[in-house]
């Protein structure tokens, strides 16, 4: 398939392929379009966002299917095929003679590169290391002043995955203050948000350029933007004193109490029945797990806020008053 028709053909399935590399495109061409067109045949619609305990189940299955055919004998083998220089012949010769991409995919709709990504995660020993010993940390920032943000090298390094260096580097690479937001830290945050979205809007719309070309105020965009897949890290560094976390915190506090107008939805009488609507609403929707949820739709349960303050206010209602809560199942 020709780069232009991957993309019309995938845009069905991701309506966002078109701010994604051409090389990427390719891959997902012959990686994702047939089993997209599978799943659609089936009406399922293709995922993203966290995987479910039963997507997780399924990688799982599929990777002991896929050692039990070819005889590899560990899922770090299989995956992280690098660190086993003398095997990695016959690990890729194993892998391509038995469709691994496929059956790595089997039953799951998610692009190919999300699934492959997600069961590096799972099944990588050095993910699960617990926390980092202040001795690791002076290793870390030796090591990336060294090599930069090669985090494939510097997590073999440390023996600690790709992901954990990063995120960890991202966290104790400055002075991050832990205490409330001075007035210059939270306008710096707003300052921020508004450049990336700016920059997101330019993207997509390339060719309407005359609402920015007006006053700094001017810009009207559909609310969800405001708050769905942001650039954290990048708007962690923009801020300079806070972790990408408390970006996302703070910037949340900020939009609730702008759409509510400051009113205190969640205290008082007030805060009970939001508690009570939103528990009686979840009920309502049968689903087994909470990644099934659809947040945007329950968020009317408090009142007008963004998913992410719905989402934190049954988590934080889940911990403090189910016991055992996580040997339960969601529903």
């Amino acid at each position: 398939v020709d780069l232009d028709t991957a993309k019309q053909e995938l845009e069905e399935f991701i309506p966002h392929v078109r701010n994604i590399s051409d090389s990427s495109i390719r891959k997902m061409a012959g990686r994702d379009l047939v089993r997209f067109k599978e799943f659609k045949k089936q009406g399922i619609a293709v995922k993203f966002g966290r995987f479910s305990q039963k997507e997780n189940n399924q990688i799982r299955k599929n990777v002991e299917e896929f050692l039990a055919i070819t005889g590899i004998d560990s899922a770090e083998k299989l995956l992280f095929t690098s660190r086993y220089p003398e095997d990695k012949e016959t690990i890729s010769h194993l892998k391509a003679e038995h469709l691994f991409c496929e059956k790595l995919s089997e039953g799951i709709p998610r692009p190919w590169r999300l699934i492959y990504y997600r069961a590096r995660k799972m099944f990588d020993p050095n993910n699960y290391k617990g926390r980092y010993t202040e001795e690791e940390k002076e290793k870390l920032k030796k090591y990336h002043a060294m090599h930069g943000n090669d985090w494939k090298k510097i997590s073999e390094m440390m023996s600690r995955s790709n992901l954990s260096v990063a995120m960890k580097y991202s966290e104790i690479k400055s002075a991050i203050n832990y205490g409330p937001w001075s007035k210059e830290e939270t306008q710096k945050l707003m300052h921020a948000v508004e450049e990336v979205i700016r920059k997101r809007v330019e993207m997509e719309d390339a060719n309407s350029v005359s609402s920015l070309k007006k006053s700094n105020r001017d810009l009207s965009i559909d609310r969800e933007k405001l708050h769905q897949k942001l650039p954290w890290t990048e708007i962690e560094a923009k801020v300079g004193t806070r972790y990408w976390r408390q970006c996302k915190q703070k910037w949340t506090t900020i939009l609730t109490n702008k759409m509510t107008k400051g009113q205190q939805l969640y205290r008082g009488t007030k805060g009970l029945q939001a508690k009570i609507n939103l528990i009686k609403r979840l009920n309502e929707m049968k689903v087994e797990d909470s990644n099934e949820v659809n947040w945007e739709e329950l968020s009317d349960a408090i009142g007008d806020v963004p998913r992410a303050y719905v989402q934190a206010k049954f988590y934080k209602l889940k911990v403090s008053c189910v016991p055992f809560w996580q040997k339960k199942t969601f529903s």
